[in-house]
């Protein structure tokens, strides 16, 4: 991806750092999450830049802005089609791989007139986790 990254995006030590620890996560980490990952790296790194060059990352289709409403953008390594689950108690965001039905899309074309470029869907939840610790409370 780096490779594919130079020929798109000016080569940047700090954007490949930043690409490095998302592509290096599993957690679809916060951009303050990803800020604090690349201090241990760069120390001098500020978080403007960490917003950045996350936005050029995303924008150029390196990697996935995740928005989760009243919460900050995850971002993830995983471009594909794909949906997300979220915890509502601990904020943990998971993958989802499933397919949705043309059908669904067609009938939102169809009732709104739009065309359909790409879709994004959060789900929410409360995580096995969080569930299991309510249930013991």
């Amino acid at each position: 991806i780096i490779t594919r990254l130079e020929t798109v995006m000016k080569k940047s030590y700090q954007r490949d750092i930043i690409l490095k620890i998302v592509m290096d996560s599993c957690d679809h980490p916060t951009a303050d999450a990803i800020y604090t990952r690349a201090q241990n790296i760069i120390p001098n790194i500020s978080l403007g830049t960490v917003y950045r060059n996350l936005n050029a990352l995303a924008d150029n289709g390196y990697i996935k802005r995740i928005g989760v409403p009243n919460n900050q953008d995850r971002f993830d390594k995983t471009i594909s089609n794909h949906y997300h689950i979220r915890c509502v108690l601990c904020n943990s965001v998971k993958d989802i791989f499933f397919d949705i039905n043309k059908d669904f899309c067609d009938k939102i074309e169809l009732e709104t007139d739009y065309k359909i470029l790409s879709h994004d869907l959060v789900f929410e939840g409360i995580c096995p986790n969080c569930f299991k610790k309510e249930g013991e409370k």
